[in-house]
């Protein structure tokens, strides 16, 4: 008489199964959500750095451009054709008028805008005036977010720095500006622009500019 033999798993074979399949299942999902992660945090710094880009070129447009153009403000006073200021929030940063105002629309407008930069609540705001002279000044553009420090310094035709930029004439503008921000836990940004026809102008031996344009 013969007998037949069954054969099957143990409970202990059962609950190594089990755990070597938890096991697998842990590292695929931590290996899924450490793939994720780093996407964010890639995109998250892609995005960063196409602000900083769209702020420098903005900047640099404005600042390339600038023109000695005395202007007037919205109660009628005469204001000089490049002021900059210490960096605090009660008043503009920088304010001047800059050529080169594009026009895709044809609008009758001329090609002169005035322009201000304002450091408030950590923001980096543009104002583009829709007129030189008398203008009120429209809803401001953001250029960088989160600015916790920063400082702005104005070379003069000597070469020399200065933290405020205060014209003994309505006339007279710095060559370049330098600003240098710090945005959350980040290093500092330092943005040199050359100012207006400083480009083709010449300038003492010592005060060649270097990086200009750029941000280091």
């Amino acid at each position: 008489m013969r007998h037949s033999a069954e054969y099957g798993f143990t409970l202990v074979e059962m609950l190594v199964a089990v755990m070597i399949f938890a096991m697998l299942a842990t590292a695929g999902v931590v290996l899924l959500r450490g793939g994720v992660e780093g996407q964010a945090a890639v995109t998250t710094h892609l995005d960063a750095l196409a602000d900083v880009q769209r702020g420098l070129a903005t900047l640099d447009a404005d600042l390339s451009q600038a023109t000695e153009r005395i202007s007037r403000t919205q109660s009628g006073t005469f204001a000089p054709a490049f002021f900059g200021r210490a960096a605090q929030g009660d008043e503009p940063l920088m304010q001047f008028v800059r050529d080169g105002w594009s026009n895709p629309g044809a609008l009758r407008r001329a090609s002169l805008q005035k322009i201000e930069y304002w450091w408030r609540e950590g923001r980096i705001e543009r104002i583009g005036y829709p007129a030189v002279d008398g203008a009120a000044p429209p809803e401001p553009a953001v250029l960088f977010e989160g600015v916790r420090a920063l400082t702005l310094r104005y070379r003069d035709r000597q070469g020399n720095w200065r933290e405020r930029w205060a014209p003994e004439t309505p006339r007279q503008m710095p060559t370049a500006v330098e600003m240098v921000l710090i945005r959350g836990s980040d290093p500092p940004l330092t943005l040199r622009f050359l100012v207006g026809t400083a480009i083709n102008q010449p300038e003492s031996d010592d005060a060649t500019p270097e990086g200009f344009g750029n941000a280091t």
